[in-house]
């Protein structure tokens, strides 16, 4: 296994100085801006979850996002995000002028959704439990898939039109759909209980048939403008080190000290997608479908951590003790645990989610076009901030799209 050191270590290119500047200051403090997106719904989960989760599980579920130190770091509370700030969502959110997206379990009324609605839950699969159990994985709770999180988004538009859903057409059309991340906890489950990789890639084509039938339904009710993003690259995550750690050094990857195996399996996953995306744009040629490659954008942080100052990239803040920050007998939120002083100087926040200097590095990529294709911005002409971050950077691909 690497040593601590040099899992901190590597060398790579990240954005411009002045350009990731700019980014940085229109994540923190953005003005509302009017000709934007008016609206962003957001399916996902733990990734993208801003608060649904204690309405599906309950506050007494015991989770520990919804306990301190969760959310000190920007809202001084916890608030079911699984991070100790903002998400990428938050940030999107933020840049388009926009508030944070409303957890859609939170509202009641339409005037509750004026600004879109966020359908994300922590743990969410792309497949529902009965469907991953019925291609031989056993080990599956009750969790939210892509179908129950669809079905509340059906329910809103009745909310916001109802009896007649054309009613719904220009807010569809003018809205920013954000499909994902999701589709790693199918994967997740499976890998914690030990399942063989071999076994877990069979169902990968399931998991991106799922993202895409979901999609399409999107477009079916009206949606122009979708960002759908990739896997983040998992054997760079603190707790899939720990568990899998490893005496071969060609088990990790020597620029960054990820598992190699693990960021391999993450890029088949984002390879299939970005191919199925390319079929869902010859079948929907007026629709502007993006990829987001979180891949891509969150290994700047473990090739180049000193461009958005993160000291730590492969270590938990919330955690435990070893070299990772986490360990099998301590949870963050939970008993005994180790809390970092400056939670921006670590790549992850609890061992399985990024920190909140994560998210905003990989929603700095997203926005200025490094790691979207098409770029954001070329969505939107009558959006200024977007439109002078998309001429900031060229996307860099890992795939041909």
């Amino acid at each position: 296994m690497p040593s601590s050191a040099s899992a901190r270590g590597g060398r790579g290119l990240l954005l411009p100085a002045a350009a990731a500047a700019v980014v940085v200051l229109l994540l923190d403090a953005v003005a509302p801006a009017a000709g934007c997106y008016p609206r962003v719904f957001s399916f996902g989960d733990s990734l993208a979850d801003t608060g649904n989760y204690p309405f599906v599980y309950g506050n007494d579920s015991g989770a520990a996002a919804l306990r301190p130190p969760y959310g000190e770091t920007f809202f001084h509370r916890a608030t079911g995000r699984a991070s100790n700030g903002r998400l990428v969502v938050d940030f999107i959110a933020d840049t388009l002028g926009l508030p944070f997206v409303r957890p859609y379990l939170s509202g009641r009324s339409a005037e509750d959704f004026a600004c879109g609605a966020n359908f994300a839950v922590g743990g969410a699969t792309a497949l529902s439990p009965d469907e991953i159990r019925a291609r031989g994985f056993d080990k599956m709770g009750n969790q939210v898939g892509l179908d129950m999180e669809m079905e509340w988004f059906r329910d809103l538009l009745d909310l916001l039109c109802p009896g007649n859903l054309a009613g719904c057409s220009d807010m569809m059309n003018q809205s920013l759909f954000l499909v994902g991340e999701i589709g790693g906890n199918d994967y997740n489950f499976p890998l914690l209980s030990r399942v063989p990789l071999e076994k877990i890639r069979t169902i990968t084509p399931s998991v991106v048939a799922k993202i895409s039938s979901t999609i399409s339904e999107l477009i079916r009710l009206g949606a122009k403008n979708l960002v759908v993003p990739g896997n983040l690259p998992i054997g760079c995550v603190p707790d899939y080190l720990m568990i899998f750690k490893s005496d071969k050094e060609e088990d990790y990857q020597p620029q960054t000290g990820c598992l190699r195996w693990l960021n391999e399996f993450s890029q088949y996953h984002n390879k299939v997608l970005v191919e199925e995306l390319k079929k869902l744009r010859k079948l929907h040629p007026g629709v502007t479908i993006i990829y987001a490659d979180y891949f891509g954008a969150a290994m700047e942080i473990f090739l180049s951590p000193e461009q958005y100052g993160i000291e730590h990239p492969l270590v938990a803040c919330c955690g435990g003790e070893g070299p990772y920050g986490v360990s099998p007998t301590s949870k963050c939120g939970f008993g005994e645990y180790k809390l970092c002083d400056n939670p921006e100087k670590y790549g992850s926040w609890d061992g399985f989610h990024p920190s909140e200097s994560a998210y905003r590095a990989i929603a700095t990529g997203l926005l200025l076009g490094s790691y979207t294709s098409p770029s954001i911005a070329s969505t939107t002409t009558s959006c200024p901030q977007l439109m002078e971050l998309g001429s900031s950077a060229e996307y860099k691909p890992l795939y041909d799209l």
